[in-house]
This record gives structure tokens, sequence and C-alpha cells, in this order.
């Protein structure tokens, strides 16, 4: 095999974990990801306040039509009944995930204490710890260990099996040690756990490794092939854990959402009854025309809060589930030129071809 293409292609493919990211990168991941979901919806509805006020002093819209101020308040009101009605549907979708017969709870519970067993047994601790922090901590140290120790066993093998193997090994522990410093700052809870991995490819290292151990399967040692595999076992515990610990992010964040957009509901629905109010009146608008715009303009905002939540929410959801949604070496991201290895069928003749019958 030729090092040279090859080799290059292990990391131009992998995961961009260590790498500067520029300004506007790290401003779009703060606004879709970091920052607080609260904050970002108030900033959108003081957005909206300042927005129709602006567009009031330039002239672009008026405060004065009752006709038009009236019919925007009503469909304010059936806009906000059906997003409220929308988020409970969402809630009771998540609350039926929740009613398990006791056969399904005792299934849930067995499964997450063998996950925790394995995952000591792959650390080399005596128990997994609780914090969700500390336990992809220790299975980040397991892979980086791990990969060292790949490393060294392939120092006796020939130069173009140790350079690749060595790139690969680069490329794991740069990406381990970026990831170990991350989850050592970050808070601890679900939300922090899932946040600091979520840029870390451990799907492609997964691929990369599992296509080395079968493609070099005649060149590697007895050593070699079980340090692949003591690598790949790590990797197979860290993408179990990070869905884990999103699933439950997901749940609980969407719970959250539910309940706040409950507590914003009402105040919107009496905003938009409000504003219909203020033109009751055959006369006119019951408010000076001098603060109209500011009255009007704040009660929009109170009705568009919900819709801001709604925003705010679904940017991190779907943000969070799009970036973590390889399962396995299946990296549905990658482009179909994108990797160092074409294969076509027939490739490894040393495995039998499928016989076809009828």
């Amino acid at each position: 095999m030729g090092s040279s293409g090859e080799d290059d292609s292990l990391t131009s493919f992998g995961a961009n974990v260590g790498r500067q990211p520029s300004l506007l990168s790290r401003s779009q991941d703060w606004i879709l990801v970091k920052a607080d979901r609260l904050f970002v919806a108030a900033v959108i509805s003081v957005a909206t306040f300042f927005l129709f006020l602006g567009l009031g002093e330039l002239g672009v819209i008026s405060f004065v039509n009752d006709d038009s101020i009236t019919r925007l308040a009503g469909g304010m009101i059936a806009g906000t009944f059906s997003l409220v009605t929308l988020v409970v549907s969402i809630n009771q979708l998540i609350l039926s995930r929740e009613f398990t017969a006791a056969g399904e709870a005792r299934e849930q519970l067995e499964g997450v204490l063998s996950f925790r067993e394995e995952v000591a047994e792959v650390s080399s601790v005596p128990a997994s710890p609780a914090s969700p922090t500390r336990l992809l901590e220790l299975l980040v140290a397991a892979i980086y260990d791990r990969a060292t120790d790949l490393e060294e066993v392939a120092e006796d093998h020939d130069d173009d099996v140790r350079e690749v193997i060595q790139q690969y090994v680069e490329d794991v522990t740069e990406s381990t040690e970026h990831i170990d410093r991350v989850l050592k700052e970050s808070t601890f809870g679900t939300f922090s756990t899932v946040s600091a991995t979520i840029s870390y490819d451990e799907s492609w290292h997964l691929y990369v490794a599992e296509h080395l151990r079968e493609r070099h399967s005649d060149e590697l040692s007895e050593e070699a092939h079980e340090s692949l595999e003591n690598l790949i076992e790590a990797f197979k515990m860290l993408d179990i854990a990070r869905e884990h610990f999103k699933t439950t992010y997901l749940q609980r964040e969407l719970t959250r959402f539910s309940q706040l957009t409950i507590y914003c509901g009402v105040p919107a629905i009496l905003a938009a009854m409000l504003i219909g109010f203020v033109y009751g009146d055959i006369t006119g608008p019951s408010i000076s025309v001098v603060y109209l715009p500011f009255v009007v303009s704040g009660l929009i905002a109170v009705v568009v809060s919900p819709l801001a939540l709604l925003t705010a929410f679904i940017l991190r959801t779907a943000t969070l589930t799009r970036r973590t949604a390889s399962t396995g070496p299946m990296v549905p991201q990658k482009n179909p030129e994108e990797g160092p290895f074409d294969v076509e069928y027939g490739d490894d003749d040393s495995r039998p071809a499928s016989a076809h019958s009828e």
C-alpha cells in the first residue's frame, strides 16, 4: 500500500478537533449550542420589540389603523393557542416514553448496569462513576492509552504499515487530548457532557480502525490485532455512552421547553387580547398616539415570546442531533468521495463470494 496519498487522507477527513475555529464559527456555535436558551429567547423578543418600533419610526408600518391591528391580534391569539397545543403534544410524547411496565423497567436497569460494568472493565476502575462527565473522561483516557499501546506494538512492522498506524494514532491522541481538556473545563451536568463531545468524531476513528484491521490483517501481529480490538471496543463504549447521555439530555430539555412555553403562553395570549382591547374603542386607540408604538411593540414582543422559546430550543436540539447523527462507523455527514479507502466489490479475494440461488 502506498503511504503518501492514503496516509494524508487518514486525517484529512477526520474530526476537526483541536483546530482553531474562525470567529464566525465560534459565534455560530455559541448561538446554536452554548448560549443559555432563555437568554437567546429574550434576545429574540427584545429584537422584535425594537424591530416594530423602528419600522414605526421609519413610517414603514402604522399603529393607528384599528382594523389591521385587531386582525393581527386575533391571528396572534389563534397562533399562540396552536403553538401551546403543539408543545403540549410534544410533552405528551415525551411522557409516553416514561410509562414502562415492571419488566421493561427491569430490562432498562439491567442494560444500564451491564453497560456500567463494561465501562469499568474498559477503564480499569472498580466501578463506573455516576457523573456523566467523569465517565466520559475515563473512556477518553482509555482510548488514549489503547491508541499509544497500538503505536508501540506497531514498531516492529513494515515501514508502510507502521507509518499508517502512527499517523492514525497521532490523529486519535490529538483528538482525545483536546476532548479531555474540554471535559475537565466543563461544569457538571448532562448538557455539558454532550456539548463537550459534540465535535469528537469517534465514528470516523472507529471506521478507520476497522478498515486498518481488515486491510492489514495478514501484516499485523497478534499483539497489534489485540490492540486494535481493544481500541475499537473503547470507541464503541464512548459512542454508546454519548448516545445515552444525549437521549437523557433531549428528554430533559424538551420537558423544560414545554414548561417554559406554558409559562409564557398565558401572558402571550393575554397580551394579544390586550392589543385588541386597546383598539376596542370606536373613537380609536385608548392610548395616546405618542405612546402607542411603544405599548403595541411591547405587547407584540410578549406575544412572540413562546415562538422565541421554540426557536431557541429547537436550534440547540436540532444542532446536537445533526452533529451526533452517526451510529458507529456509519458516517452520514461525510461525502461519498471523502475518505482514504476506495473499495470495489471483490477486492478481498480471501473472502468467499456469496452463493446466489434461485
